[in-house]
């Protein structure tokens, strides 16, 4: 009996945690979707259905212990992944955020000043309310019922004429200022039912909404009796010429459209963007293998090194060279920057003490980039040591003893036992090393921010850009309209060739190991 109650007990804690965790997703989901986040709502919906499904049929047993891994893969890597493949085909940016009908409201929602200005006066009231007091041209008085200036969001008030000032104390401009935001927030409708909204800091005008919707969504401004019309190839609503061309003017904000492989075919075939990208991959290429190549060669020797029986204090040597390894990244990317300053840094204070030269190691391309190779070979090469001098104790003790019969010197021995023993097993580590650093964007933020830049580029482009700081200062700092969809295209190609370099690995590794 005890044991049968303990069974129930279990059973019903884990049923009360999984009925929680439905609650808890089915609530997410339909705020999700309130919120018009429909594809993540359906997402979240499907990721729960095969859960439930998986956790509640005795059948699919076997995939409760997989189905955690898969839902996290659809959830932060495959759906990512598919939404910037899918903004990658849009024209989706600072200025084309909006869907149409969101786009149109807003520019519906803006007003202009039009009619004549009321003085206006603020009284406080006994129970913490305030009333405004407005005085036309004509010096006819109209007055507001009591309201809340600390209440959040727009108000509308409905003035009533009136012939003596209210009770209470007229407020100061001190006030007023201090309550600039919430009274910019209040709509004063007239009796006649103009709309008053405050203008300045002793003035209510009146407004008027500045476009006209027509028939075909088209914009017709009341201010300067312009006609918009809305693109669906750009995004923008813009005027037409007399040969009803469009012309460049455009209405901001935009809205969202799908652009095709426009925005492939931009970094094709724009030279702006075409010129510093293949630069740019050309550099990364080359940035990623040099890097690879110098942490290896020097883990590897050092590696070597603190195998040397003849060495003493190994085990010191073995802790200081493992330091740089112990400290975050981002802190030795800092005090490197710091050391190579040129004016005032430690590195070029040596070198003009000991050869009167002081490199321009941030505003000269060549030196930017040898300083980052050099940055990046210090945090890189202690993990090759470790890799090493690991690889280094499954190499047997005869070969070397066999070479030394044959009177063979410490170089032969490195370059026909040691090296072709660690490269085999090092192989797949280096590829994925390449591929790390080929979007090692981390070091190139702190360390140079992509400069020095580029002239005559369309995208801000610098010379020690790697295509992932390339593509993140598109998508952020674009001088015209942050580009996200521009950015997305870059990130695609980036990831099929980042992708090609994980295939490439696979099949390598296969063919090493059959």
């Amino acid at each position: 009996m005890a044991k049968s109650a303990l069974w129930w007990q279990r059973d019903a804690l884990k049923w009360l945690v999984l009925a929680l965790c439905v609650m808890i997703t089915g609530y997410l989901v339909v705020l999700m979707y309130a919120q018009g986040e429909y594809l993540f709502a359906i997402v979240t919906l499907i990721l729960l259905s095969s859960g439930l499904i998986i956790f509640f049929r005795r059948r699919a047993q076997a995939w409760r212990y997989v189905w955690p891994g898969l839902a996290g893969m659809v959830l932060f890597v495959l759906f990512p992944l598919a939404c910037t493949i899918a903004i990658a085909f849009t024209n989706y940016s600072s200025t084309n955020q909006l869907s149409f009908e969101r786009a149109r409201q807003v520019l519906l929602d803006r007003q202009f000043q039009a009619g004549d200005s009321y003085a206006f006066s603020l009284w406080s009231t006994t129970d913490k309310t305030w009333r405004l007091l407005l005085k036309s041209p004509e010096n006819k008085q109209f007055i507001t019922p009591p309201f809340s200036l600390s209440g959040k969001g727009e108000q509308t008030l409905t003035l009533t004429e009136t012939r003596q000032e209210p009770a209470g104390e007229r407020a100061m401009l001190r006030d007023i200022t201090q309550n600039r935001q919430a009274l910019s927030q209040l709509t004063a409708h007239l009796p006649d039912g103009t709309q008053l909204r405050m203008s300045s800091l002793r003035q209510f005008s009146g407004t008027q909404p500045r476009y006209r919707l027509g028939e075909d969504n088209s914009l017709t401004d009341k201010q300067t009796g312009k006609v918009w019309y809305a693109n669906d190839d750009t995004g923008f609503w813009q005027t037409k010429d007399a040969s009803q061309q469009w012309t460049s003017e455009k209405l901001s904000p935009g809205y969202t459209v799908a652009v095709g492989w426009d925005n492939f075919l931009r970094v094709l075939t724009d030279k702006g963007i075409q010129q510093p990208f293949i630069a740019i991959f050309i550099w990364t290429v080359i940035f990623a293998a040099l890097t690879v190549l110098l942490t290896v060669a020097v883990g590897m020797v050092l590696a070597c090194l603190m195998q040397w029986e003849a060495l003493k204090g190994r085990a010191v040597y073995r802790l200081l060279l493992i330091l740089p390894y112990a400290v975050p990244a981002f802190i030795s990317i800092l005090i490197f920057k710091g050391l190579f300053n040129q004016s005032f840094g430690e590195i070029n204070m040596m070198l003009d003490g000991l050869f009167g030269i002081k490199p321009a190691w941030f505003s000269d391309p060549a030196m930017a980039r040898t300083m980052l190779v050099i940055v990046n070979t210090w945090l890189g090469y202690p993990y090759m040591m470790i890799l090493c001098m690991g690889l280094l104790k499954a190499i047997p003790d005869d070969l070397y003893e066999a070479s030394a019969l044959d009177g063979a010197t410490p170089m032969q021995n490195f370059f026909r036992i040691t090296l072709p023993l660690l490269v085999k097993p090092l192989t797949p580590l280096m590829i994925a090393s390449f591929a790390f650093n080929f979007n090692n964007f981390v070091l190139i933020l702190l360390l140079t921010d992509g400069g020095p830049d580029r002239l005559g580029t369309t995208t801000p482009a610098g010379y020690t850009d790697l295509l992932v700081s390339y593509t993140w200062r598109i998508a952020f700092e674009g001088g015209g309209g942050q580009d996200f969809g521009l950015a997305a295209a870059i990130a695609t190609l980036i990831f099929l060739l980042v992708g090609a370099l994980a295939l490439f690995n696979l099949r390598f590794t296969r063919i090493k190991t059959d």
